[in-house]
């Protein structure tokens, strides 16, 4: 079983074989996350992942012009049809 030695600064180097199971690189980060297992105190380490799913709408559309004058006629576009549409 792979042990870690503790320095007095409270630094340890994790074992090879816990960074290749986790995948872990240098500068990676881990959350750690105190449970209590059949009445032992035991903490669960997980690798820190950053959600970047929500990236993707961040996006610009290809086909979108940010020219002043096309966003310009694309407001006037949008009211078109908002004032073609209203019932009042």
């Amino acid at each position: 079983m792979p042990t870690m030695t503790l320095t007095a600064k409270r630094q340890a180097t994790l074992p090879r074989e816990l960074c290749e199971e986790l995948g872990l690189h240098p500068g990676d980060q881990l959350d750690v996350e105190r449970a209590v297992v059949d009445g032992q105190p035991v903490w669960l380490m997980k690798p820190h992942r950053i959600d970047w799913s929500w990236i993707g709408t961040a996006t610009v559309p290809a086909n979108i012009s940010h020219d002043l004058d096309d966003i310009r006629a694309s407001i006037g576009r949008g009211s078109a049809v908002a004032r073609a549409t209203d019932p009042l």
